[in-house]
């Protein structure tokens, strides 16, 4: 993290240090992830029903192809989630001073 972007996060608007995080680590979070949600995805059999479920519509004259990765959707709703939350959580602490319950939080954006 340079300076800059410290500056751009303090500076910037209710949820600056979510877009930050956000930009920087939805790559490797990604890769982390995937392998937790196939394998959770596999246990609980929903793959094999998703699975299923295409090969059924592919027997329907005129289908068109699906490229859609049931496991990549539920990952990206994952990180959607957790960065909707994480944006929330950073609204409040910028703009309520009863959410900065840390020091450091008080003193940064206590401001």
């Amino acid at each position: 993290m340079s300076f800059d972007d410290a500056r751009r996060i303090l500076t910037g608007g209710d949820h600056a240090a979510t877009d930050y995080f956000r930009a920087k680590t939805s790559d490797e979070l990604t890769g982390a992830f995937k392998p937790i949600v196939t394998r959770s995805m596999d246990e609980a059999g929903v793959s094999k029903k998703y699975d299923d479920l295409v090969g059924k519509y592919k027997t329907v004259p005129f289908a068109g192809s699906i490229s859609f990765d049931v496991n990549d959707y539920v990952v990206a709703a994952a990180l959607d989630g957790l960065f909707y939350m994480m944006a929330q959580q950073e609204k409040s602490i910028r703009t309520n001073p009863a959410a900065r319950v840390t020091d450091t939080l008080k003193e940064v954006f206590g401001r």
